[in-house]
């Protein structure tokens, strides 16, 4: 069974409370998804793999580590895992980033696929999916189908909020990947949002209804 990491950490819980409140506009919310999102990419990526190298500082050669072996890719889920992105770039520019699409059928209510772009070397990559709201999981399972039938292997799912309903519909189907969240919330009303939640993220981030 995959491992579900809640994040504590003062500065997270500060800028989420912050855009869980409904008065919270565009602009700032925007911002501080940037800001948790940078913040929480140190914590998804603190095992990456390295290897010593030697640099000629002004003073004298010295024995530093640099990250080696496979590369990261990162894959928001369209529309609302797009926020996270610039923030984990500003970090590591070199990652790839993919775009995956997913909507339901309103006739079997099963996710379909509508955009997938995967950088072409997904395979040897680790992988970090990215989605702001994990409410029922359907999105995240379904993209997590996709990108494994492209042969990615080595994946990663970041939110910054969910649900119990939905980090268990990961867990049964993805045992494999791991899940990281800024915070965990209690359940899913009759309307499939997260409560307390902060909304529709993708409405907040921009600016639509």
């Amino acid at each position: 069974m995959s491992e579900v990491f809640v994040f504590d950490h003062p500065l997270i819980q500060h800028k989420i409370s912050i855009i869980r409140d409904k008065d919270t506009g565009c602009k700032e919310f925007r911002e501080l998804v940037d800001e948790i999102s940078m913040l929480m990419a140190y914590e998804v990526t603190k095992d990456m793999a390295t290897e010593t190298v030697e640099v000629e500082t002004p003073v004298a050669k010295a024995q530093c580590r640099r990250l080696s072996g496979r590369k990261l890719a990162i894959i928001p889920i369209l529309r609302a895992g797009l926020g996270m992105v610039d923030g984990i770039l500003r970090l590591i520019p070199n990652a790839k980033v993919g775009h995956i699409g997913v909507y339901r059928d309103p006739e079997t209510l099963k996710p379909v696929e509508y955009y997938c772009k995967l950088p072409f070397d997904i395979g040897e990559r680790d992988i970090i999916v990215l989605d702001p709201m994990l409410a029922t999981g359907g999105s995240a399972v379904a993209a997590i189908n996709f990108i494994k039938a492209r042969g990615g292997r080595n994946i990663r799912l970041m939110n910054l909020i969910a649900a119990p309903e939905g980090i268990k519909a990961v867990q049964d189907a993805h045992p494999d990947v791991d899940i990281y969240v800024a915070a965990q919330d209690a359940y899913l009303n009759e309307h499939g949002y997260i409560v307390p939640g902060l909304g529709d993220a993708g409405d907040r981030l921009f600016g639509t209804k």
